[in-house]
């Protein structure tokens, strides 16, 4: 037995030569427990990150690269494309005579929207930041809205200004606020203003919940002792609500922003651009001079500034977002 053993531990043989193991042991033993290559932490994180990469890529990038070559060529909607003629196109674009006001109505139904939209939501989620009897419903109702699509509530609303079937027009009738039927989408300045209310009315729960969660990540202790050391509400909301709710108010600038430089679906559905073209947006112009004049070429160098206009903008106020966070 005690042979056996030395004989095992690689002591001499009976021959006189030293046992030893075969050198190809050990490698079998690692090869038979080697992890197939589909089974490991990065094939399995490709695996992942397939579906979503392949999404963005057929989605985002291809058309991208596509637009981009479109604003290069010369490339009517019904003809094909007829070669590379940078920068006629940006060129063209630039001496449209509607870009100028598109751009300066633009900006101005922004401002109107965002500053609107965006002090109204402040206000809701502030009347209902505290639990109590029938806030819940409150938070639902005023939720609702955002849940309806933009081209249907468009619809309703086109169906509500009509001074024929609609009923905000025979009311304000009734009442004796007006003497005559209102034309809501009639004049600029009115078409202006009911598609803001529109905007309003659909997109402020949408915001009052953003900021409704920012609100409630406040700690209570912090107003505690605000209250404790003499300050009064307003102090307090200028003071402390609104520092700690950076974050989420500048998001909301950000959706709202957004969201207001590329309008197109409302005003389309409400007032086609008018009336004389008064209501006419940027990206009305880049629809305009792709279907409506057929030059593919001038609406994707009108689409590759308006993506280069964004980009500055959301990196910008991005920017702003992580500075609050510091």
């Amino acid at each position: 037995m005690l042979l056996a053993r030395s004989r095992g531990s690689g002591s001499p043989a009976p021959g006189g030569e030293p046992a030893s193991r075969s050198p190809f042991g050990g490698g079998r033993a690692r090869a038979a427990h080697r992890v197939p290559w589909w089974r490991t932490r990065p094939a399995q994180g490709i695996g992942y990150a397939a579906p979503t990469a392949l999404f963005v890529g057929v989605f985002f990038v291809v058309p991208l690269v596509l637009v981009g070559r479109i604003s290069l060529s010369d490339w009517p909607l019904l003809a094909g494309n007829r070669g590379f003629n940078a920068p006629d196109n940006f060129t063209e674009a630039a001496g449209d005579d509607l870009l100028w006001p598109s751009v300066r109505f633009t900006l101005t139904y922004t401002a109107l929207v965002t500053v609107l939209l965006l002090g109204l939501a402040l206000l809701l989620a502030l009347l209902v930041q505290e639990t109590r009897p029938g806030t819940g419903l409150f938070r639902t109702v005023f939720f609702l809205p955002s849940a309806l699509g933009l081209a249907s509530a468009s619809l309703l609303f086109l169906g509500m200004y009509s001074p024929n079937v609609g009923p905000i027009s025979p009311l304000l009738e009734r009442l004796g606020v007006v003497d005559e039927p209102v034309s809501f989408l009639g004049t600029p300045t009115a078409a202006l203003w009911s598609t803001v209310a529109l905007i309003v009315w659909k997109y402020a729960g949408f915001y009052m919940l953003i900021l409704l969660v920012g609100l409630q990540r406040i700690p209570q202790d912090v107003y505690e002792a605000a209250r404790m050391d003499g300050a009064g509400r307003w102090q307090t909301f200028r003071s402390i609500t609104l520092p700690l709710l950076r974050p989420s108010l500048a998001l909301t600038l950000l959706l709202s922003v957004t969201g207001s430089l590329l309008a197109f679906d409302q005003f389309f559905i409400l007032t086609k651009g008018g009336p004389d073209n008064s209501t006419m947006t940027v990206v009305s112009l880049i629809y305009r001079e792709a279907f409506q004049r057929l030059d593919l070429g001038a609406a994707a160098a009108l689409s590759v500034v308006v993506l280069a206009v964004l980009l500055i903008l959301n990196v910008a106020q991005f920017r702003g977002l992580r500075g609050t966070d510091t």
